[in-house]
């Protein structure tokens, strides 16, 4: 199922951008639940329930995972939201700690590989009767979808049915070297802006645990993930964060079918940090990778309900027997 974009969109930072900025999506309004984690923090769960005329029974669900500084409001995940909801999916979009418009409650923030808060959502889920699950995750996201699954391999409970990850940086190191270079400083400037003032809330907070001094010496991404993002969560430095948490470590173990799809054209994720030949041979992974979409992009060139080519071939792959 080949993508075309615009061709206003000529590369994969147009591509990248133009959603983000420009897209709007009218017409969703999510259900906020919040529920409680046992470290005594708490977790902001927004659902879409599908339309009544079409639920025969309790429908699937589809849980969404978004990126980096995103949130259940990211363009992708209000689009992805409102197009499987009409389509007869639950959705569940839920915010990873400190991202869902308030501070959270402890120490800790979120990160790549925190598959504890993922499990949490996923087994809520279970709680309330869901016979069908799959997971769906953007950037970050689909690489804490990925180590999720790969963790659990065959272990995974057996409502979980299939998974799609879309711009997953599944080297966590190669991609926070990437965003160094002088054209893709934008993404990372942008990231950091918003990372700065929690930290500083969380240094108010926490002073005897964060200095927020260190900040000074943030010039990177792997510069606040050294200084801040590794200890705060218990890894020895950015490199070991990095080692510990990439979902390349952990694909060999995915055991239901799962989509990977990530642009060549990626700015942030470059084609080359992808390990196809550990994807190629696991039978329950399907990789694509079409030439142009950027970075949780893929604006089609002809625009049908503002739908999206990520999300119209998400639910062709979920609908798949």
């Amino acid at each position: 199922m080949d993508y075309l974009p615009p061709y206003w969109l000529p590369n994969g930072h147009f591509q990248s951008i133009y959603p983000s900025l420009f897209r709007k999506i009218k017409g969703v309004t999510y259900h906020r639940e919040r529920i409680k984690t046992p470290d005594s923090d708490f977790l902001d769960l927004d659902w879409t329930l599908a339309q009544p005329e079409i639920e025969i029974s309790r429908p699937p669900l589809i849980i969404l995972s978004h990126g980096l500084e995103g949130s259940s409001s990211s363009q992708y995940m209000l689009g992805m939201s409102k197009y499987l909801s009409t389509a007869g999916w639950d959705v569940c979009a839920w915010n990873f700690r400190s991202c869902g418009g308030e501070m959270n409650s402890t120490y800790r923030f979120y990160h790549s590989g925190a598959t504890d808060d993922l499990d949490l959502v996923v087994e809520h889920a279970l709680q309330k009767g869901y016979r069908q699950i799959s997971l769906m995750g953007f950037s970050l996201g689909g690489n804490l979808t990925l180590k999720y699954l790969g963790e659990r391999g065959k272990r995974l409970h057996p409502v979980l049915h299939k998974a799609v990850v879309f711009s997953a940086p599944l080297d966590l190191k190669a991609c926070s070297l990437a965003m160094i270079a002088p054209q893709n400083r934008i993404y990372m400037n942008r990231f950091l802006k918003t990372l700065k003032p929690k930290v500083f809330i969380k240094a108010s907070r926490f002073p005897d645990q964060i200095d927020f001094g260190a900040y000074n010496h943030v010039k990177t991404l792997y510069d606040f993930d050294h200084l801040f993002t590794a200890p705060i969560h218990g890894f020895e430095g950015a490199d070991h964060y990095y080692a510990s948490c990439s979902s390349m470590h952990f694909v060999d173990e995915i055991a239901i079918p799962t989509l990977i799809i990530n642009a060549k054209n990626d700015p942030i994720v470059p084609i080359h940090s992808i390990p196809i030949k550990r994807i190629e041979a696991n039978t329950c992974l399907f990789f694509e990778s079409p030439s142009q979409g950027g970075h949780c992009g893929f604006r089609p060139a002809t625009l049908h309900n503002n739908v999206y080519w990520s999300e119209y071939r998400a639910k062709v792959f979920l609908s798949s027997t």
